[in-house]
């Protein structure tokens, strides 16, 4: 028996697709505006309390985090709910309510970009 499991792919909410944020950094120099998008991204993440959150969600069963299951990072949830809006802000998060609660993800395109903008094509010797 295997404990291999196909997860669905996740559509944003609007019905678009994620678009890369930049090229990877090995291809080309960023232009100002793609800059300006990886800055906010790496910013977000700058923080060791969003970067936890983000891993929670990003590692989370079934693709997707309840703010009440990943709220337990040693701030207050008014300090968790500050932190998943940035990083919400910064296009790394997408969230949707059901009910009183409110329910996270981190769309595969956009770990997909993360990965190629960090990737590199050519190793240095």
């Amino acid at each position: 028996m295997s404990n291999t499991k196909v997860l669905p792919l996740l559509e944003p909410a609007s019905g678009e697709a994620v678009a890369p944020c930049c090229p990877p950094l090995t291809e080309r120099p960023f232009t100002a505006e793609e800059a300006e998008t990886a800055a906010r991204m790496f910013k977000a993440l700058g923080d060791p309390v969003r970067l936890r959150l983000f891993s929670a969600v990003a590692s989370h069963e079934g693709g997707e985090a309840c703010v009440c299951d990943i709220s337990d990072v040693g701030v207050s949830q008014p300090t968790v709910s500050h932190h998943l809006k940035k990083l919400k802000e910064a296009g790394l998060l997408t969230s949707e309510r059901r009910g009183t609660w409110v329910y996270y993800r981190v769309e595969p395109s956009v770990l997909a970009a993360m990965g190629k903008l960090l990737t590199s094509t050519s190793v240095a010797a």
